[in-house]
């Protein structure tokens, strides 16, 4: 329950909630949209990423000279976990048509397409098979699929909100493949959200111009995955997953071609060797980075492997230098700081509020503005409410929405989210939620085409670890889409490329040549990547002589 010194605070909301509720009814904005003026304003004042310290230049490798995030530089900075003089690559320990890196929703595309095409894979996952992001996603889909909307409105919208650095390519391939994705899961057993009609429920996200967003309930991703999942067990001829096995480093032919990874067994401690003709990354973003010192959404496994080990291999990244914050974080009850309170709230008529009540920015500003305009609010303006641990936030308007949609809505359409506040004392349906925003998402990645090719021959991406999607920005929906869309694409294409593909002898020079390119830059580190877990170890026990041996945290 909130402690006694928020009541006068929420006393404010529930005085003011008739006002908005009728301003809310009567279909005009509660809140003016922001001009694009005073959106780049905005940004550039308060947005984490515009901050002179958050990006530096990276020394070495394809990127070279580009200014990027400071933390995944010095992730990518640092040394192998591997020395390659270990490895007989002549004698690998499994072999197979495609390595697919990650046990999330794109991998598990990859997987079912491949094995439609008759081809074999393995799946290398650092956790469970399913434990990713793609599980914790919660309000939906987008897809053009209603008459008023269409795949270019889904375009434009895409575009914009990632300030038209997408690349178009790449934007079209997933709008256009939208409606198909949807009849695709429907067929393999997903349970859309649908109108007494018949009809899909579709709802507005932040950015959109045509109510596109598709849900089941408030558990969209793990009603998706969980099909996917089920899709791959029942292949096990075709498919092979192994658990609490990441890999740890790719494995190049003596031509550069992809040639599989070198992964390691968490339980075991063993090193083993994959020979792929074809490999693909789906190891998802890097939240557990915990970028800017931010609480984040993300999984306890995402720390951004595939990009160190296509960056050490070769690989070309791109929009290194963006980072999505969610707009609604959970900053309270404090056990859960960060967990994710779906836009698909603010789509429903939630509306942020500061401490006094007022409505401060349009509910569904593009997540980057949105998060913007309350990282003012709590820090320029001062209208946030302090938690007992000196974090701050603002109100999320949740009871609103069951004024406007109708008593039981809540209950309805965000089971998930009410039981989670329900465990402590807090009921949504009466009283509103403290948010504030938190890491979310890896907007950039390695980069691809069209077909899910890296600059590495054999070298797929698809989902969270790829770049160029979504720009700088990604809306809401588009991330359950694109892993969707990019995991089909990838395993097509590399099932193709594995039934002609001929590997030379196997190797791991470009690990020698990396620490060579360290040393030549003058680069004294002591971290290790991939990172794989993080550690919140604190800083004073990880001094003790117990664990002065401790590798790769990046708090």
């Amino acid at each position: 329950m909130y402690p006694e010194y928020m009541h006068e605070s929420i006393k404010k909301v529930t005085q003011t909630r008739n006002k908005r509720y009728e301003l809310a009814k009567s279909g005009k904005p509660v809140f003016p949209p922001m001009s694009s003026d005073e959106r780049e304003e905005v940004l550039n004042k308060f947005h984490p990423d515009y901050k002179l310290e958050s990006k530096r230049k990276i020394h070495i490798g394809p990127n070279k000279g580009e200014s990027i995030t400071t933390e995944v530089a010095e992730m990518l900075e640092s040394h192998s976990r591997i020395n390659p003089k270990s490895f007989d690559l002549s004698k690998p320990d499994y072999e197979t048509d495609i390595l697919i890196i990650g046990g999330g929703g794109a991998g598990a595309a990859a997987a079912i397409i491949a094995s439609q095409s008759g081809v074999k894979s393995i799946i290398s996952t650092k956790l469970r098979f399913g434990d990713a992001n793609s599980m914790m996603s919660q309000g939906g889909m987008q897809a053009a699929i209603k008459k008023i909307d269409s795949p270019p409105h889904h375009y434009l919208d895409a575009m914009g909100g990632g300030h038209f650095d997408n690349k178009p390519e790449l934007v079209r391939a997933m709008t256009e493949k939208g409606p198909d994705v949807v009849k695709w899961l429907e067929e393999l057993g997903v349970v859309w959200d649908k109108l007494d009609d018949g009809s899909f429920q579709a709802l507005h996200g932040g950015g959109t111009s045509r109510k596109r967003m598709l849900s089941s309930r408030d558990y969209t991703g793990a009603i998706i995955l969980r099909t996917l999942m089920d899709e791959v067990r029942n292949q096990p001829d075709k498919v092979n997953v192994l658990e609490f096995m990441p890999t740890v480093e790719l494995l190049l032919d003596e031509q550069g071609k992809c040639a599989g990874g070198v992964l390691y067994n968490l339980e075991t401690e063993e090193y083993f060797t994959v020979k792929a003709k074809a490999t693909i990354i789906t190891t998802g973003g890097y939240g557990r980075l915990h970028i800017r010192g931010y609480d984040t959404t993300n999984h306890y496994g995402a720390t951004g492997d595939g990009l160190v080990i296509a960056y050490r291999a070769g690989g070309k990244l791109l929009y290194m230098d963006s980072v999505q914050y969610h707009p609604t974080g959970s900053v309270f009850p404090e056990q859960i700081a960060g967990f994710l309170i779906t836009e698909k709230i603010r789509g429903a008529g939630g509306q942020p509020l500061n401490k006094d009540g007022e409505l401060f920015v349009f509910p569904r500003e593009p997540r980057d503005v949105e998060s913007s305009a309350i990282i003012r609010e709590c820090v320029e303006r001062k209208n946030g409410i302090k938690t007992p641990s000196e974090r701050v936030g603002i109100w999320l308007d949740s009871p609103l929405i069951e004024m406007l949609q109708g008593d039981g809505y809540i209950n309805k359409q965000f089971p998930a989210m009410h039981r989670q506040f329900i465990r402590y004392g807090i009921d949504i349906t009466k009283e509103p939620m403290l948010i504030y925003p938190s890491l979310h998402y890896q907007n950039g990645g390695i980069e691809i085409n069209e077909k899910c090719e890296s600059n590495i021959p054999g070298l797929y991406v698809a989902g969270e670890a790829s770049g160029g999607v979504h720009g700088r920005n990604r809306l809401m929906g588009n991330s359950v889409l694109d892993y969707n869309v990019f995991g089909r694409i990838a395993g097509e294409y590399a099932s193709t490329y594995t039934k002609s593909v001929k590997l030379n002898k196997l190797s791991l020079d470009h690990i020698n040549s990396y620490e060579k390119e360290l040393k030549a830059a003058g680069i004294r580190t002591d971290l290790i990547s991939p990172v794989l877990l993080p550690s919140y170890t604190p800083e004073d026990v990880r001094k003790r002589p117990l664990t002065a041996k401790y590798e790769g945290t990046l708090r």
